[in-house]
């Protein structure tokens, strides 16, 4: 079932595929084979998402449609071309993750059943310092991704404001919008987070109406959300090139500013994705020739909490308690145990 196992060339290297004709997308048809064909086609793309960063598999063994689970060690049976680098959790607890620099692994870890990569937004020579900030655009109900496009615009004039920063956007593979900016690793997690922070309070102050930074979904209304904490230490965003695991097989779709307005997230799915790679390329390739300082948005950040009394937001509920944050307990909960 599945057939019999091929061998397929990774920049020179061969990879062993088992079942390449197990169905993994139900509804349209892609199977295995589908799935690590199309890493190659875009390999130099996700090579550039993922390399050196220590990268947790969202794996399908049996397709979208059976159980799945986030593989964050690397496996007993890795490779030893396929090299690792040590991340530490919010708990303190220790893991070796793959780190890939090749595109060989990134078709080794799909003969196992991964649609979606999650790289840190580290380098393996130093996993405490960001490289990237990211900012994850989440709209919720009652909003799509046109709102998300608009708030995007926005965004991308409060990061040129503030240090001139140049963000890159993506389509989230779903209904959102991720938009990422190479930054100098010279700040930790929680500084990095507290300027993802600044920077969706300033976009939140400009569009009240249409963003917001609430955590608690009670009070987002019908807004898109800075998802500020995944920013935090060991939340990631779906690499740029990931396959997402819907039943269409969208996939996260690297975009220029100019062509923001004029695609829907369904025009990037594992199909078409490979025809757009074969005419314009990697439209992020120069993403990393410039790296960009977070002064001007940790200096916002600190007006914020000594001019506004905005200080720091709760973290996700299995993070343990943070230095300054405030009570991790939702509004209407707080009024019934006061």
């Amino acid at each position: 079932m599945g057939g019999a196992a091929i061998e397929l060339d990774a920049g020179g290297r061969k990879v062993r595929l088992s079942s390449p004709d197990k169905l993994f997308f139900p509804e349209t048809g892609y199977t295995k084979r589908d799935l690590a064909e199309y890493y190659l086609a875009v390999g130099d793309g996700i090579l550039r998402a993922l390399r050196d960063r220590p990268t947790t598999l969202e794996r399908y063994p049996d397709g979208v449609g059976g159980e799945s689970f986030f593989q964050k060690r690397a496996a007993k049976n890795t490779p030893d071309w396929i090299p690792t680098a040590e991340i530490t959790f919010p708990s303190g607890r220790k893991a070796h993750e793959i780190c890939p620099t090749e595109v060989a692994a990134v078709i080794w870890a799909a003969q196992f059943g991964t649609c979606t990569f999650h790289p840190w937004p580290v380098r393996a020579d130093d996993t405490d310092h960001p490289d990237e900030l990211r900012i994850d655009l989440d709209p919720q109900p009652g909003t799509d991704f046109e709102d998300a496009v608009r708030a995007a615009h926005e965004l991308r004039a409060v990061l040129d404001e503030f240090g001139g920063l140049v963000g890159w956007p993506k389509t989230s593979g779903g209904r959102g919008l991720h938009v990422f900016v190479p930054i100098e690793p010279r700040w930790d997690f929680i500084q990095v987070r507290h300027a993802v922070i600044a920077a969706g309070r300033e976009l939140e102050r400009r569009m009240p109406d249409s963003v917001t930074t609430a955590w608690w979904k009670e009070e987002r209304g019908e807004k898109i959300f800075v998802d500020y904490n995944q920013a935090a230490r060991d939340r990631t965003i779906a690499s740029a090139y990931s396959v997402r695991p819907n039943a269409k097989a969208l996939v996260s779709a690297p975009l220029t500013w100019d062509e923001v307005d004029e695609v829907h997230p369904d025009d990037f799915d594992l199909k078409t994705m490979q025809s757009r790679y074969a005419e314009v390329g990697d439209v992020h390739a120069d993403m990393d020739r410039t790296r960009h300082t977070l002064d001007a948005l940790l200096e916002l950040s600190e007006r914020d909490a000594k001019d506004r009394g905005l200080g720091d937001m709760p973290y996700p509920p299995d993070y343990p308690k943070m230095p300054g944050e405030p009570k991790r307990v939702a509004p209407s909960r707080a009024k019934k145990t006061e």
